[in-house]
């Protein structure tokens, strides 16, 4: 099997932390990074949730917001009922006129 060397840029700090922990593990960071490269390869996925913070989904889903207020007031059809707003989604979904 051929090798290849993968270099990381990472915080001073980090990387001190990082060796540390890993040597506790009785390993290396070299050990630790193709663990979590095989992983990835067999899972087919990262091996760990990644999310983003609640403070910037809720801004996203708030912007969101603002933005289909805005375009509702552009297309006057910011005072739509409830009952229309149905309707309006029930003609989209199926095609029909009453």
């Amino acid at each position: 099997m051929a090798l290849s060397t993968f270099s990381v840029r990472m915080d001073e700090t980090l990387k001190r932390q990082f060796d540390l922990l890993c040597a506790e593990f009785g390993m290396n960071a070299t050990t630790a990074f193709n663990i979590f490269a095989r992983a990835v390869v067999r899972e087919k996925k990262i091996p760990f949730e990644i999310q983003a913070s609640n403070k910037t989904a809720r801004l996203t889903g708030m912007q969101a917001f603002l933005a289909l207020r805005a375009e509702a007031k552009e297309n006057g059809i910011q005072d739509m009922s409830l009952d229309e707003i149905n309707e309006e989604i029930r003609l989209t979904r199926y095609g029909e006129r009453e």
